[in-house]
Order: C-alpha cells, then sequence, then structure tokens
C-alpha cells in the first residue's frame, strides 16, 4: 500500500474513528483541538509588531496565496481591499471555492507534492484537527492570540479562527414591516408560501446545520410544512439576500450576515430572542513549509488584530465588544456556538442530516456559484 493511500485511510477512517475519543477530551478541556491525540509541541506567542513581519515577508518575496470557502469570488474583495490598503507590496492572491472542495483540493496536493495555498481559511473546521494530526499545519500562535476565545484556538497555535459567521434568515423590511415573521417557525405557516429562497440544506454543511436546529426545535412537522411551501433553492450561501435585496423574494433562510442593518439596506437579518440561529468562528491555518512563511504569519496576525477585528459585527477577541448593544456571539444561548464544531466532527450525522433533506427538498441542482477552479488554482 503506498504512503498515499495509508494517509488517506488515516484521515477519513482511523482519525474520525477516534475523534469520538477526542471530542470527550476537547469538552473537558474547552479548548478545541487539544487532547492526546491531537497534541504538538506548543509555539510562543508573536512578538513582532505588523510592519516588522511585514518588512520580512517582502524580503521573503512578498507573495502569499490564500484558499478561502466561500460562495464566490467577490466574497473576499473586503478582505483583499483592507489587507492591500495596509500592506501594498504585497501580491495577494485569494481563492475562493467551497471549503468541501478546498479540503480535498488540498489533500490531493499534498498527495501530488504540489501544495500552492500558503493559509487555508475554511468552515470545514473538523479539518483542521485531522490535518494538525497528520502534520500538515505550521503551528503559529500571532500577537494577541492570548486574547481569543479559548474554544477558538488550538491550544498549540495549529490553528485560529479569524473571524465570526453567523446563519439566520432575513427578510425584506421594506416590504413586510412589522408583518415580518421573527422565528423560523413561523416560516412554515403557509403565509409565506412562494415567498421564500433558501440555500440548499443539503449543500452546505452549515446550512444542513442551520435546518436541523430548525428541524430538532420545531419536529418534523415543520419540516414536512416547509417542503409544501414553494421555496426557491439555489446553491450558494449568498443567494438567500441576493433575492431580497432584488425583490425577487421576501424572506430568505440560510444565510451569513448581521442583525445590524446597513443604511439605505431592504434587507433585515433577523437576530431571534429565543429561536435557534448558527455562529461559528472560521478557521485559518498556515500549510506546514509554506513557500511564503513571512506572509502567512503577516496575514494571520492582521487577522486577528485589534484593527481587524474591531471591524467586525462580532470578534473572535475577548478583549473588543460588539457595538449597536450586542452581546459576544459566545453568550448568546441559541447561538449554538458549540453545537456547530461537535456536529462537524461528526462526519455520519452531516450525512444522515443531509440525506434526510434530500427527501424532504430533493436533490442539490447546479453548478457551484464559484465556478469550477480545478485541481491547482493560483498557482
Amino acid at each position: 500500500m503506498s504512503k498515499n493511500k495509508q494517509d488517506f485511510q488515516l484521515s477519513r477512517r482511523s482519525f474520525l474513528a477516534s475523534s469520538i475519543g477526542a471530542s470527550v477530551a476537547l469538552s473537558t478541556s474547552k479548548v478545541f483541538g487539544y487532547n492526546k491525540y491531537l497534541s504538538a509541541k506548543s509555539s510562543e506567542q508573536e512578538t513582532r509588531t505588523l510592519d516588522e513581519i511585514y518588512q520580512a515577508a517582502l524580503a521573503e518575496g512578498g507573495n502569499l496565496t490564500i484558499y478561502a470557502g466561500g460562495d464566490y469570488d467577490g466574497q473576499q474583495d473586503f478582505v483583499r481591499s483592507a489587507f492591500k490598503k495596509r500592506f501594498p507590496d504585497i501580491n495577494l492572491k485569494i481563492v475562493v471555492d467551497y471549503s468541501k472542495y478546498h479540503n480535498v483540493r488540498f489533500d490531493n496536493q499534498y498527495a501530488t507534492d504540489e501544495v500552492i495555498p500558503d493559509v487555508l481559511q475554511l468552515q470545514l473546521l473538523e479539518e483542521f484537527e485531522r490535518w494538525k494530526y497528520l502534520d500538515r499545519l505550521h503551528c503559529y500562535k500571532p500577537v494577541g492570540f492570548d486574547k481569543v476565545y479559548p474554544t477558538l484556538k488550538d491550544c498549540d497555535g495549529a490553528w485560529t479562527a479569524a473571524m465570526i459567521i453567523a446563519f439566520s434568515f432575513v427578510v425584506d423590511q421594506d416590504a413586510l414591516g412589522s408583518s415580518a415573521p421573527t422565528t423560523p417557525e413561523a416560516l412554515a405557516s403557509g403565509a409565506w408560501a412562494g415567498n421564500i429562497a433558501s440555500s440548499y440544506p443539503n449543500d452546505d454543511d452549515a446550512v444542513t446545520y442551520l435546518y436541523k436546529c430548525y428541524t430538532e426545535a420545531y419536529g418534523r412537522e415543520w419540516l414536512a410544512a416547509m417542503a409544501e411551501q414553494n421555496i426557491s433553492f439555489k446553491r450558494g450561501s449568498h443567494t438567500p439576500g441576493v433575492a431580497i435585496r432584488e425583490k425577487e423574494k421576501l424572506i430568505g433562510i440560510g444565510t451569513s450576515g448581521s442583525p445590524v442593518t446597513s443604511s439605505g439596506s431592504n434587507l433585515k437579518w433577523v437576530l431571534p430572542e429565543s429561536a435557534p440561529f448558527m455562529a461559528w468562528g472560521q478557521r485559518a491555518a498556515i500549510v506546514k513549509n509554506a513557500k511564503n512563511m513571512e506572509a502567512a504569519k503577516l496575514y494571520l496576525n492582521w487577522l486577528i488584530s485589534e484593527e481587524f477585528q474591531s471591524e467586525r459585527t462580532w470578534s473572535v477577541r475577548t478583549d473588543i465588544q460588539p457595538a449597536n448593544g450586542l452581546a459576544p456571539i459566545w453568550d448568546y444561548p441559541n447561538a449554538n456556538f458549540e453545537g456547530f464544531p461537535a456536529f462537524m466532527r461528526d462526519r455520519e450525522e452531516v450525512e444522515l442530516w443531509r440525506q434526510t433533506f434530500s427527501l424532504y427538498f430533493g436533490e442539490v441542482k447546479g453548478d457551484p456559484t464559484p465556478g469550477w477552479l480545478g485541481l491547482y488554482p493560483g498557482a
């Protein structure tokens, strides 16, 4: 048996089998990514300033390639713009694709000895634990690592959450006003039939988990009723918001957003008082033996810096309080903040829910919204 095949079997079978015991250790330590299976030599926290690391990155060559999970290329424009403004001489490439393609793409690149990215920034939280186990990540603690919420970082620095992403449902506040639904339960009432858009709950793991939370809260009767609402399903978690902004639908399900509504926008992202929604920390890690190590370090330091995190609705840092009267995301019991990482580790459960939603709503249709990027994008 080849080494690559052995690695693959370990990554897809042995590791997931051991994750049952690993999850117990994780829950007791309160630090995701740490247990006797997933430990590595701890690194010291970075002491250099951003400007000092910037100069080191330029001396290295000034290049940086990131594989980022997302629905379309422009979804990372805010990162590109802010990073280029702060570090104008870095040649930054961000390749956006569904996380479920980037993870196997990285595995394939490793197997063929042609790894492209310096940094992985993905929704597939469990993969970072597997990659650490396989020694494919560079343990590194950026400045401010000690301020990151405990369950949003690996204790050895193999990965850290870069930003908080939250999923809920959205409404056209201009069209609906005070009559807009305030809970997911109300969406199955029949009042909104034909006026709901949703990303597929059997395509994106985050949307799968959101629909799972809804189903567990309201029962299979709710799920059956939702199947009768003539929902317009599309690939890409951005599509429900597009349907609202373009006045195609009144309600969208399974999309990211902020409870702080942008000025002039008709789209309101609903933060329920007690009904379920979901949030997680999108993880980022430096690839072991990255071609552009200093630039990768610069990126991680900048991502969790006060200057970047202060601009987010919710921060991964405990020393930055949200504005607009919001609480830290981990203080919302209905955000299912610890539930999503556990769900992502249990691939059998993910698959069972995915196929359940296929029974109710049909198979996923359409090409991936980022397009087909091939084996080595960003090369």
